[in-house]
């Protein structure tokens, strides 16, 4: 009887043991028991080691959804800047480079001979060139815009007032103790249903990532939830969720990015010199104007002289 007693408790055990070892930041995991580890799969036969206490780093999250797709397997859909200098990610995903620590490599080429400079959120911010292309250092992100779009709500209007600290108590909970005081900034325009977060940290500060935060955000909004827990990021407000439809994010380096007007695509080129031709052409029409209203007054005077 004891004997039977200790194999059920053993059961139990293994069972609770089994429902303990889960990666709760990255729904894609595989887990393994004694001692419970968990891993991703980012190419063929090539198993990423977590810390499913941590959010994922991004690189290894863009490099598990380049596998996946490349496989047919799931993965996500595409669907005011801040300052001059911040950029949108508009070249989307490909399969990057990752340091050990899951940091983005300063350089990236997608396996192609074309490379580029990205920042730490792994977005480009050079012109791309060959593989001859120098970035030399990771350039951090300090500064993300969260343009965010809810969905409409009956009852009462919502202020900016209400909103921030909702914003920041979700953004802390949701994504792993997040420092909700780096939320520097929120402002609400209600016709339109726009809530604009600046989340902002010091120069030099390594030890928040804002990047990937904004990730899962992106994925919690637009797509599905990378977390194994499927709830979609809703802010609490008056005791009503507030639930969002868009997001876009916009990235502010510590450095400027560095683009130039050489890779710009034939028809943004054309746009610029169709206006180019147009602001010279009403400066000559005004130009040309005045000149002939000069020609007539002086035509008026001399008619005028001898009376």
């Amino acid at each position: 009887m004891e004997m039977w007693i200790a194999l059920v408790f053993a059961a139990l055990a293994s069972v609770a043991s089994a429902q303990s070892c889960q990666c709760e930041t990255m729904k894609w995991a595989t887990c393994d028991l004694t001692p419970c580890a968990c891993t991703v799969l980012i190419g063929n036969n090539n198993k990423q080691t977590l810390d499913c206490a941590k959010l994922v780093p991004k690189c290894y999250l863009m490099k598990a959804e380049m596998y996946r797709a490349s496989k047919g397997q799931d993965t996500r859909t595409i669907g005011g800047k801040p300052v001059e200098t911040a950029f949108v990610d508009n070249d989307g995903i490909y399969d990057p480079e990752c340091e050990n620590d899951g940091k983005f490599k300063a350089k990236q080429c997608n396996n192609t001979e074309e490379c580029w400079c990205v920042n730490s959120a792994g977005v480009r911010r050079t012109d791309k060139g060959d593989k001859t292309l120098k970035c030399e250092k990771l350039v951090e992100t300090n500064w993300v815009r969260l343009q965010l779009t809810h969905k409409p709500l009956t009852g009462a209007e919502l202020t900016a007032d209400q909103l921030k600290p909702a914003i920041a108590d979700a953004i802390n909970k949701r994504y792993i103790n997040f420092n909700k005081a780096l939320v520097d900034n929120v402002e609400y325009d209600p016709k339109a249903r726009m809530i604009v977060v600046d989340v902002k940290k010091a120069k030099g500060d390594r030890v928040n990532d804002l990047t990937q935060m904004a990730y899962y955000m992106e994925k919690d909004i637009k797509v599905l939830p990378l977390f194994k827990n499927q709830e979609k990021f809703e802010p609490v407000v008056g005791g009503k969720k507030v639930e969002m439809e868009n997001i876009l994010v916009y990235y502010v380096d510590e450095e400027a990015p560095t683009f130039t007007m050489k890779n710009l695509s034939g028809g943004i080129i054309a746009v610029i010199v169709v206006v180019i031709l147009a602001v010279v052409a009403g400066l000559l029409v005004v130009f040309f104007a005045r000149r002939r209203n000069q020609r007539y007054n002086k035509a008026q005077q001399r008619e005028l002289e001898p009376m």
